[in-house]
């Protein structure tokens, strides 16, 4: 986790400390994927062992093959984890927070990223936008968006980028909890070869499987 500087208001610090991406542990969710006009619907299990914790209840739709439950497990047991929502929060620069705006209960925050490793080269144009809920010191959503065309790599020209999370805020019987994801890029590779995509990633279903 970021280390803030004295600047930082105490609750952001708190509720950054706080705060995680993916589901916490000991719960079990449902989680809905769509995609490029495909969906999956699947099942988090807290309480079954780690390697079977993971099962598929839909595809686009309608109700799994036996084939496809079969690939399922296959990839699930090469391939675990816990969420999809991007770990932002150990990139943030720390020196560059700053309030946007603030209202009774909330106050927007912008940063900027750090780099993170392998040669990053689309940290510099990503802005983070924080809404922080002040009462219960918790993360309500996260935006991450370019600030404007910039190019990765040779050949790639990305027009825009955004990730938006949003979560639940805590209550007396459970912690904040993810609500959606959603993603969007457009851009172009070598000119002919487009790169727009959209996700969208929703969480349901959350019961406790152990204090």
């Amino acid at each position: 986790m970021c280390q803030l500087p004295a600047a930082i208001p105490a609750e952001l610090a708190e509720a950054l400390r706080k705060f995680r991406s993916d589901p916490p542990p000991g719960w079990s969710y449902t989680q809905t994927t769509v995609a490029e006009g495909r969906s999956t619907v699947e099942r988090y299990d807290a309480t079954r062992p780690a390697f079977a914790r993971w099962s598929l209840l839909q595809k686009d739709g309608r109700l799994p093959t036996p084939e496809e439950l079969q690939a399922y497990a296959e990839q699930r047991s090469r391939w675990s984890r816990s969420g999809t929502a991007p770990g932002i929060t150990d990139q943030l620069n720390p020196d560059s927070f700053e309030l946007a705006e603030e209202s009774d209960d909330r106050a927007v925050y912008h940063a900027r990223l750090r780099p993170g490793d392998g040669g990053d080269r689309t940290a510099h144009y990503l802005r983070v936008t924080l809404v922080l809920h002040q009462p219960s010191q918790s993360i309500e959503s996260v935006e991450l968006a370019s600030t404007g065309p910039f190019r990765p790599a040779l050949g790639v020209r990305i027009e825009s980028m955004r990730t938006v999370l949003r979560y639940q805020l805590p209550a007396a019987d459970r912690p904040a909890l993810p609500q959606s994801v959603t993603t969007s890029v457009r851009g172009r590779a070598f000119v002919f070869k487009s790169l727009d995509a959209d996700m969208t990633v929703t969480y349901s279903d959350f019961a406790r499987a152990s204090k």
